[in-house]
């Protein structure tokens, strides 16, 4: 019953408002999220970009259920835009209404909050959630268990009231209802990796494991370090964007474990997780021979809707 992630965040805000001493690995990132509403610092105007040749309708409150936020990650990040194609052909195929704020599409600030940057979070915060009041937005969809666990749990403190899901969350629920079925064969034992803002923070276990279980051929791997003991990426906390020592990096310590299920690939539902299982992979010499993939990914190729090229790009020794 110790908690210790809010007294860390608290030290950190100490050092980054009080004394203004900030780890410099982080200022890159930090001017990002304060001049082009993201870490990576690359021009807003490049946010929709990963949509090129897919057509996704703007949000509308009139005529959307939901409005789509996909998240910084899965927006500049180029294996994850791939994430962000198939969960829109999914929820086209399921007749999810829905629409996306494009360039519009801010930062929500997680990453400002839990590098200690306080009064940048509470800016970026304070900003979204009057855009989303006069846009009329209820519902939201994320492709990001960061942005998740931040407009869910967070926001209702700033005077927040939206009703958040994550993408594995409705998937699941769209399968269950026969509104996406998935029929290809993924002939492939997977591991799932419980991502810390999905799993521990808000209970989302069973959804991402549903979706797996539907898909034909696919075996889910079962091993110890899984669900709450689950172990993280590493890509939490601001660490996404800064450097470890080769021989303390959490990612390479979560692939081992992982490889104890003896897996053919290893999926996930968080672009952060995404990029730190894989830089795992390629540490260990396993990335061609192991794939990692978003369930949305695996549940699309299923569904006949994304390339079966993901899998081989992934697993070049198929």
């Amino acid at each position: 019953m110790i908690t210790y992630v809010d007294k860390i965040v608290r030290m950190r805000r100490d050092l980054v408002e009080s004394r203004g001493e900030p780890p410099s690995e982080l200022g890159k990132a930090l001017r990002g999220m304060e001049t082009n509403s993201n870490p990576w610092n690359i021009s807003s105007m490049d946010r929709d970009k990963w949509a090129e040749g897919i057509e996704v309708k703007p949000f509308d409150a009139d005529e959307c259920e939901y409005l789509l936020f996909l998240g910084c990650a899965a927006s500049f990040d180029d294996r994850a835009k791939k994430i962000s194609a198939s969960l829109v052909k999914l929820l086209d195929a399921a007749g999810v209404k829905y629409g996306y704020l494009g360039t519009d599409e801010p930062c929500c600030g997680e990453t400002a909050r839990r590098a200690g940057s306080e009064s940048n979070f509470r800016m970026m915060a304070d900003g979204l959630i009057e855009a989303f009041k006069e846009l009329g937005v209820k519902k939201i969809i994320t492709g990001c268990p960061h942005c998740f666990n931040t407009f869910k749990n967070e926001y209702p403190g700033f005077g927040a009231s939206f009703s958040v899901i994550h993408h594995t969350e409705l998937l699941a629920k769209l399968v269950a209802e026969g509104r996406l079925k998935p029929a290809e064969r993924i002939e492939k034992r997977v591991a799932y990796h419980d991502g810390c803002y999905l799993g521990r923070y808000n209970d989302v276990y069973d959804a991402p494991r549903e979706i797996l279980r539907a898909i034909p051929g696919l075996e889910l791997a079962q091993f110890a370090a899984s669900r709450q003991r689950g172990l993280c990426c590493g890509g939490g906390g601001g660490r996404f964007f800064m450097e470890e020592e080769p021989d303390k990096r959490v990612n390479n310590l979560r692939v081992d474990g992982l490889m104890e299920a003896k897996p053919d690939a290893i999926a996930s539902a968080c672009p952060y997780c995404m990029t730190m299982l894989t830089d795992g992979l390629k540490a260990k010499d396993l990335y061609d021979t192991k794939g990692q993939l978003d369930v949305a990914e695996l549940l699309a190729i299923s569904c006949g809707l994304a390339d079966r090229k993901l899998l081989k790009e992934q697993k070049a020794a198929e």
